[in-house]
């Protein structure tokens, strides 16, 4: 199928910005495949100490130089359901490794924190740069430079992006992601919203909330609804990174494990030792970004990858921007429809025909790039399939040609939507990002009296005061990168959804972020540049009439150009955001962090784009 002009003409667009960068990059990935592991021409006593806890055999394997030499990056903790299942992970990489003729060690954990933990709680203010000590923590795991490849152990919101920015960095080592999987089903997601609406209202107690969540978050694996942690999941197998098919499937079942294990022999396969040497750096191109957008917008996936794939593109040494997230989505259609987009689970999705069904029409449509390098080898075809256990041996088919549920996954002939419900909004305002998918079209365009905030304790507490009984935006500012490290929002999802539903006229704005399963409500999030970098929000004041126009594209207060202009922004006390928690310690990091169209990142490499002066140079 002919590539559709819209992909194409973004990928070229793509390309050319980062031609400089992207070059860079790729002769910084040649020499270290050129100069290889250290194990090559080290001493004896660094080799020494480089396998002194391994096995015998292990040992002997390593000491030939001729074996490959597999690091495993793991998040694994016992506190958090999606990473609990990667405990047993890996006993079966380095037995299934020593099959393939090849060892693997545990080179290093990096931190995994929950949001569903943190949410409207002084941690979350640590999330979004958890990613970059993600990020960081993968780079120390791999820099005794032993290894051959690397297997990244993740799941969840910023610990994926995390890992591939940091595996970018080691661009000339082939990794594979290796995902857990999603827990069982539990109480619909649907049900869950309705009692924390419910809960905000006051009309059931703490016991009902808590029992209520305790039925969705019940079990090891991913959780079931459609957020960032399972858009990462999406991403990971749409830009080839992980086996085809192992997006969804549940963890603890013979197919999961046998699915690791064949990750361990695959990446003992493609390492620069052997015949089919396929590096991180070259599988994640401009066409792989492409394709990762594209999926987001397919599926309806989650607004903080408006943030988090800048950050993996501009690792790779490509630079990407909202323009091109906003032109794509004119012309990807939704196929999916998982809450918070819609009723069902990921769960249903997979069984409806997930992956396999989505990239085949993705594919069969020109939507995607199908010539891109992959884990398995070059062409997204591979990923049209679906893994089975025949026999006990791992197998995969061709996934059906017809979606099991047109309510949850469709052809692109019958999309749910002709776009991809991603918009970008610009006005007087900034820019900003907003999620329609989820919103019903009678909510896209909002017009009222600004409620100006200065964080989401003081909107929760007007309206527990009863104070937001009438048709208002909220602006939320002051909750970017370098003010607070850009928590996500979605506490308030439930109180503007009990106002919405009463039949008045709600809207959010904010320099900070909701979470990938808010839904509902329209907001405008990640206003750039933020209020703290002089961004225009902090010029808002109460009464002032906003436009919201999820449908146009619009984000602009109703003032007079001359009084705008003359108004200076209103700057607010930040040090109670500096302290507690471990806050102190991010200091550099708030101030270093980019706009949230370049990605929050907190590092950023020595060059620029070529004619993009936005983006930071260290």
């Amino acid at each position: 199928m002919t590539l559709h002009p819209t992909v194409a003409a973004v990928t070229e667009r793509i390309r050319r910005r980062s031609a400089t960068t992207r070059a860079a990059y790729l002769a910084r990935i040649e020499q270290a495949r050129v100069n290889g592991p250290v194990r090559n021409s080290v001493s004896c006593t660094n080799l020494a100490h480089s396998f002194a806890a391994s096995a015998p055999a292990d040992k002997a394997k390593l000491r030939e130089m001729r074996w490959p030499n597999i690091a495993i990056v793991s998040s694994y903790n016992d506190m958090l359901s999606a990473h609990q299942p990667l405990e047993r992970f890996p006993a079966l990489i380095k037995q299934a490794a020593r099959e393939a003729g090849a060892v693997a060690q545990f080179a290093g954990g990096v931190p995994a924190m929950c949001d569903g933990v943190t949410q409207g709680q002084p941690g979350m203010e640590l999330s979004l740069f958890s990613r970059d000590v993600i990020a960081m923590a993968t780079a120390v795991a791999l820099s005794h430079n032993t290894f051959d490849a690397v297997l990244c152990l993740g799941v969840c919101d910023k610990i994926v992006p995390g890992l591939l920015v940091g595996a970018l960095h080691f661009g000339h080592l082939p990794a594979i992601f290796v995902p857990g999987g999603p827990m069982p089903s539990g109480l619909p997601n649907a049900e869950k919203a309705k009692i924390r609406q419910l809960y905000a209202e006051g009309k059931v107690g703490r016991d009902a909330l808590l029992e209520s969540e305790s039925q969705s978050y019940h079990a090891p694996g991913t959780c079931t609804f459609y957020g960032t942690a399972n858009s990462n999941q999406m991403l990971m197998e749409v830009m080839g990174l992980h086996l085809p098919g192992s997006a969804f499937v549940p963890p603890n079942t013979p197919l999961r494990d046998a699915l690791t294990r064949a990750a361990a022999q695959r990446a003992a396969k493609i390492t620069a030792l052997g015949q089919d040497y396929l590096p991180v750096g070259r599988v994640i191109d401009e066409r792989a970004i492409v394709n990762g957008i594209v999926g987001l917008l397919a599926t309806g996936g989650s607004t903080n990858h408006t943030l988090h794939l800048v950050a993996m593109a501009h690792a790779a040494g490509i630079a990407i921007d909202w323009d091109d997230f906003s032109d794509l989505s004119a012309v990807i259609p939704l196929l999916a429809e998982v809450y918070p987009n819609g009723k069902a689970d990921v769960n249903q999705f997979h069984a409806a025909g997930g992956m396999g069904f989505l990239v085949g029409e993705l594919l069969d449509a020109g939507l995607v790039h199908g010539d891109t390098l992959t884990v398995v080898g070059e062409g997204l075809v591979h990923y049209r399939g679906e893994p089975y256990l025949d026999d006990g041996a791992l197998a995969w088919r061709p996934t059906p040609r017809q979606s099991g549920d047109e309510a949850i996954l469709r052809p692109v002939a019958r999309p749910f939507s002709p776009d991809g419900g991603l918009k970008l909004l610009g006005g007087n305002l900034g820019r900003a990002v907003i999620k329609t998918s989820a919103v019903k079209p009678e909510h896209r365009v909002v017009e009222a009296p600004a409620i100006v905030f200065n964080d989401q304790d003081e909107l929760m507490a007007a309206f527990e005061r009863g104070e937001l009984r009438r048709d208002f935006v909220a602006v939320v500012r002051y909750q970017g990168p370098r003010a607070n490290g850009m928590p996500e929002l979605h506490k308030l999802t439930p109180p503007l959804g009990v106002l919405q539903d009463a039949g008045f006229k709600v809207a959010l704005v904010t320099d900070g972020r909701m979470s990938g399963a808010s839904g509902k409500v329209p907001a405008a999030i990640h206003v750039t540049p933020e209020c703290l970098a002089g961004g225009p929000l902090a010029k808002v004041r109460d009464g002032d009439v906003i436009r919201l126009d999820g449908e146009h594209g619009v984000l602009e207060v109703r003032v007079a150009g001359s009084e705008w202009a003359a108004r200076r922004p209103e700057t607010v006390d930040l040090s109670h955001y500096q302290h507690g928690l471990g806050r102190e310690l991010f200091a550099g990091f708030r101030a270093h962090a980019a706009e949230a169209e370049r990605g929050g990142i907190t590092f950023q490499s020595a060059e620029k784009a070529t004619g993009d002066a936005r983006w930071p140079v260290s």
